[in-house]
């Protein structure tokens, strides 16, 4: 990966939705020399995938909490279970296995209190072999996540 791929990548990231020859402009490729290019870092894994950032607020979402939750055992068959419950529940929108106290965090969102109520009555505490749950309001996003720094290391 060379100075023109990353630029390539910072201008994805940024907005994906942006046509391929005004990319090239950018990066001062041709079109079908910059699209062989991005074809070629979807191809090497660079690029996993493509998407809209949706408005949390619009749908309703006024609240998102992260939550610490810590198993009754940390056997494999114990992990894996968590795990792969966790992966088909949507209200689950990010789950992370940690070091530190907790075994694992997970970010969700919540429509009210009542709703986190629900989720953690109804999904969190029902997952497998949870043992201890410790919830975090999120009382304001000072940085939200828009995508990894691409630097000359990467």
């Amino acid at each position: 990966m060379d100075h023109i791929d990353r630029k390539i990548l910072v201008a994805l990231q940024s907005n994906c939705r942006r046509p391929i020859a005004e990319i090239a402009d950018q990066v001062g490729m041709s079109l079908s020399a910059c699209a062989r290019r991005i074809t070629l870092l979807e191809e090497h894994g660079y690029i996993d995938g493509y998407g809209a950032r949706l408005s949390a607020e619009k749908l309703g979402y006024s609240m998102t909490f992260f939550v610490e939750v810590s198993l009754d055992s940390q056997t494999e068959a114990a992990l894996a279970a968590f795990e792969s419950a966790a992966i088909r529940r949507p209200e689950v929108l990010e789950c992370h296995l940690m070091t530190g106290d907790a075994d694992y965090m997970i970010k969700v969102a919540a429509r009210d209190t009542r709703d986190y109520e629900s989720t953690y009555r109804k999904v969190i505490a029902a997952l497998p072999h949870v043992s201890r749950i410790q919830s975090a309001l999120v009382m304001k996003t000072v940085k939200p996540w828009l995508g990894y720094q691409v630097s000359e290391a990467s």
